[in-house]
């Protein structure tokens, strides 16, 4: 017998009975989420407000839709999302990679508004992810008559427009054509993914070892945050690559050698990438062993995750998003404007970097130094505990049946047996 769960829908307002039944404490929990919530939304209303006067404002005329044709497309979208909170919108902040998306689409016109775009996103980045492949499918304004659609040199060029509004660290690559039916999300064929690294002490090549143990279908349920407060009770996902390389081929290789891992894979689940380095990492260091990974996938062995720390948000990248029979269209002087962008940025990371860098080589003179330095610790939040534990020792998070039964008390779930 199979179990699935359906999330329970509750009205945004609740009704005088189902405040009846709160008690005095959670009426008062309520209030105070209520105020906390009601004053972010003032201070985002507050920074949006024009400063300009009266006089100095311009009115436009309402741009005509009714008489635009339309498209189906694909956007390529870069983003260096270190500065951001997430991909996705969100109610209490605008810092959001897709906020600065739609404020460009509506400002050049391309889309009315997000409800009448049939949006589609190949996935979500969390806060300080970033992204090279990010793909989103949207309905536009075209300027090409119906039966002429296909004639693409006339089109609206849409990177190049979305790029003079957008920011300088999100950017439009490419864009396609397609079918109004196609979705960037589910006719997405694999995600490939992107994590950076220095080598430290790292011992790789245990490291190139255990991640192999993560190719192929599993249960990642010791390897995720779970979120079955949103209807997730299925953890089977299918990883399709796992590995190590150098960042850039060289003889020459430091406890400061960059490498990356490169991870391609149907789906994933929450944070699953950044708790598989976070395992890796520890193998890596000598904390565990290479077989921690074949034991933690074990789901009857280990039904519940122990506790420990996943990998740093800022060194992940969703490179990829693949996708069968589309024509990405590039244009030359688009690709050249974000390289100069990107080339500004690289700079001025560069220089701070190795000005770092030739501070710590000048400490270093002055005391016999240790090495190689254990450089992936500062990729893993958490108190540095003296003694260490063991990951299979460690106290466990709640089960999977745990959290069911917990959500499904709060009437936030139902469970359903098939």
């Amino acid at each position: 017998m199979e179990t699935t769960i359906q999330i329970k829908k509750h009205s945004k307002f609740a009704g005088d009975k189902d405040l009846e039944k709160l008690s005095r404490e959670e009426l008062i929990q309520k209030i105070q989420v209520l105020q906390a919530h009601n004053l972010q939304l003032q201070n985002i209303l507050a920074k949006g407000k024009p400063t300009v006067k009266l006089e100095e404002r311009k009115f436009h005329k309402p741009f005509d839709f009714s008489k635009c044709n339309f498209r189906h497309i694909l956007l390529r979208i870069l983003y260096l999302g270190w500065d951001y909170q997430g991909f996705t919108v969100q109610e209490d902040t605008t810092n959001t990679i897709e906020y600065h998306l739609f404020e460009a689409l509506i400002k050049t016109c391309l889309i009315q508004n997000r409800e009448s775009s049939n949006y589609h996103r190949s996935g979500r980045t969390d806060k300080g992810v970033s992204s090279f492949g990010q793909v989103v499918s949207i309905k536009v304004r075209s300027r090409l008559s119906k039966g002429d659609e296909n004639n693409l040199d006339n089109e609206i060029d849409y990177c190049k427009i979305l790029n003079r509004v957008l920011p300088v660290n999100i950017q439009c690559i490419a864009w396609s054509a397609t079918d109004q039916s196609f979705s960037s999300r589910f006719d997405c064929k694999s995600r490939t993914y992107k994590y950076y690294f220095p080598k430290g002490n790292l011992d790789i090549e245990k490291m190139r070892i255990a991640c192999k143990d993560f190719v192929g279908t599993h249960d990642f349920r010791n390897f995720c945050k779970m979120d079955v407060g949103n209807g997730v009770i299925k953890f089977v996902r299918n990883v399709l690559d796992f590995r190590i390389e150098p960042f850039i081929n060289t003889d020459s290789e430091d406890e400061y050698s960059l490498y990356v891992a490169i991870i391609s894979g149907n789906a994933f689940l929450w944070h699953q990438i950044r708790y598989m380095m976070g395992i890796l990492f520890l193998i890596g260091g000598d904390k565990e062993s290479f077989s921690l990974v074949k034991e933690l996938l074990d789901v009857e062995q280990n039904p519940s995750k122990p506790e420990y720390t996943m990998a740093n948000e800022v060194p992940l990248n969703l490179f990829l998003c693949e996708y069968d029979s589309i024509h990405w269209i590039y244009k030359e002087n688009n690709l050249k404007c974000i390289i100069e962008k990107l080339n500004r940025t690289w700079l001025f990371h560069t220089i701070k970097g190795n000005m770092v860098k030739d501070m710590i080589s000048n400490l270093n003179d002055y005391f016999p130094k240790e090495s190689p330095q254990n450089l992936s610790q500062h990729l893993l939040s958490g108190v540095k505990v003296k003694k260490y534990i063991p990951v299979l020792k460690r106290q466990r998070c709640d089960s999977l049946e745990t959290k069911i039964k917990h959500y499904s008390k709060r009437n936030r779930i139902e469970i359903i047996q098939n």
